[in-house]
């Protein structure tokens, strides 16, 4: 990761990498013990990836826990869902 993205992997960022398909998220971290391994496949659907550019991008705690729970991020219209009576 130093070399490749040019930044320190002990500084406490997460590295997330996407698998080919889309349906695959895995994140790399340092706990200040070893490297930790996050990966989080979906049963179907994909993860709504950013656009790259330079090959990092930065992203918001908001959107990482969007992005992980396979929300649209970019759509930034709130709207109300229909309540369900069980």
């Amino acid at each position: 990761m130093q070399t490749v993205l040019n930044h320190d992997p002990y500084s406490g960022a997460l590295y997330i990498f996407r698998g080919r398909r889309g349906d695959l998220v895995k994140i790399l971290f340092w706990d200040r013990q070893g490297m930790c391994l996050y990966a989080k496949k979906l049963d179907r659907g994909r993860f709504i990836w950013p656009q790259a550019r330079d090959g990092v991008v930065s992203l918001t705690m908001a959107q990482l826990s969007m992005l992980l729970e396979s929300i649209d991020w970019r759509a930034t219209a709130w709207t109300a869902r229909p309540e369900v009576v069980v």
